[in-house]
């Protein structure tokens, strides 16, 4: 399983972003998906998490600014960013939690994946 994020960039404050996450692979189905951000000198932060059926958490920080959102028939999640700040500066991450085909038949195995990170950087 692979998951390619993309849609990080350079930003002004208060401008918006939106990011996308595909997971591709041998899926049987995916659990939660989220995304997690680490930025320098901090640790990793989960950002914001949506559930199979579509309940989301967020961060306090973010909340009323971000939204997370899937497209489980394109085995996708988005992180639409709005009114961006310098704090947000921060490399992104998409996660999931994935069941995929076991090599026994008829059985599944469920394992966490990580994207490769996409930059954000928001300049004041």
């Amino acid at each position: 399983v692979q998951l390619q994020a993309s849609g990080g960039g350079l930003v002004q404050a208060w401008e918006s972003l939106r990011l996308s996450c595909v997971a591709s692979g041998s899926i049987f189905s995916i659990n939660g998906m989220g995304w997690y951000r680490l930025a320098p000198g901090t640790q990793r932060e989960l950002v914001a998490a949506t559930t199979s059926g579509g309940i989301t958490n967020y961060v306090d920080s973010v909340k009323g600014r971000f939204t997370i959102s899937r497209d489980n028939a394109k085995n996708t999640v988005y992180l639409q960013m709005n009114s961006l700040k310098r704090e947000d500066t921060a490399t992104y991450y998409c996660h999931a939690n994935v069941q995929t085909r076991s090599v026994i038949p008829g059985f599944t195995q469920t394992g966490d994946y990580w994207g490769q990170g996409t930059q954000v950087t928001v300049s004041s």
